[in-house]
């Protein structure tokens, strides 16, 4: 990309879209496109096919999505699918279309199968069952995916894709039952604190594995990947580093300054048992993360503590 070329980042507003224009505004790029939903529904076929008709984005960052954890994906899967296979066929096609130089589709660690082998390379991609709990938004993101592939064979299009492992940061969500495991901890813990509760339950006996990435990390990635990659094959987006849901709740506990008791409920599931990605292959492009999971921690904190949603009654 050039510092002048016409870049359009769509999810803008998210945490992963959000972290990316913050990373293209740091490296001078000047010429940055957004749209909000108010402005542009991008389920919305004729309404994408007209925005990109009319502004031809040279480059898409495709990071509007929607989102959420283990809870909202039980309960919504057809919302998640719906959604999101709108949103991903809309924008790609739209792109294609209008001859998008580069397109970047962002997706999830979720769309590896369930029991894949550990860490999970880019290659275990179908070839065995996906974690039920959110089985419909990982078809989505492997359509997603999928479709870059197939219009880059079928008309030589250079767009690519990156799955990123579990993220977070600025922006993120901390919606008390729609939010992911570290956002909710750090709101969970923090409504403790402040209540002065003796004890917080978590979800699932904490045996679960996750590995979690800053997003500003996956941003600077992703930046890198369109600067320097193109292949059908998708790359993965983590740190190759993984820990228990339990030693993460006690980490938030800790810098979020919550001293109780931390119990669990086993009623609730676990989820994937563990979901640790290969990133070899960012590795050898000359890419690697830079933010550790204490330091992230903190600063997700700090930016959560900039504007803390109103304080739900834990005790209840």
């Amino acid at each position: 990309m050039e510092k002048n070329s016409k870049i359009y980042v769509a999810g803008h507003r998210g945490m992963v879209g959000s972290a990316i224009v913050r990373e293209l505004v740091r490296q001078g790029y000047e010429n940055i496109i957004t749209r909000t939903h108010a402005e542009l529904d991008l389920t919305r076929q004729a309404d994408v096919e007209k925005f990109f008709a009319e502004e031809k984005p040279e480059y898409v960052f495709l990071a509007a999505a929607k989102v959420g954890g283990i809870g909202a994906n039980s309960e919504s899967p057809a919302d998640f699918m719906y959604q999101n296979m709108l949103i991903e066929m809309n924008v790609i096609h739209a792109a294609w279309k209008n001859s998008c130089r580069k397109l970047e589709f962002l997706g999830s660690s979720c769309i590896y199968p369930k029991f894949a082998p550990q860490p999970m390379k880019e290659n275990c991609l179908l070839t065995s069952a996906l974690e039920p709990t959110n089985e419909a938004y990982a078809l989505a993101k492997i359509s997603g995916l999928k479709y870059c592939e197939y219009l880059n064979r079928q008309y030589g299009t250079d767009f690519i894709s990156v799955m990123p492992t579990n993220l977070y940061g600025a922006n993120d969500n901390y919606h008390p039952t729609r939010s992911h495991v570290l956002p909710a901890l750090i709101r969970r813990f923090h409504e403790a604190k402040v209540q002065n509760l003796p004890s917080v339950t978590c979800w699932g006996d904490g045996s679960a594995m996750r590995e979690f990435l800053f997003v500003d990390d996956l941003a600077n990635l992703c930046v890198f990947l369109m600067n320097n990659y193109s292949g059908n094959e998708t790359v993965n987006a983590g740190t190759g580093k993984e820990i228990s849901i339990k030693n993460l709740a006690e980490l938030v506990a800790e810098i979020v300054g919550y001293s109780g008791k931390i119990f669990w409920d086993t009623s609730k599931p676990n989820g994937t048992p563990r979901k640790l990605l290969d990133v070899s292959k960012a590795t050898a492009l000359g890419w690697t993360y830079k933010t550790e999971l204490r330091d992230g921690i903190k600063l997700a904190y700090e930016d959560f503590l900039r504007t803390p949603p109103p304080i739900q009654n834990c005790s209840k």
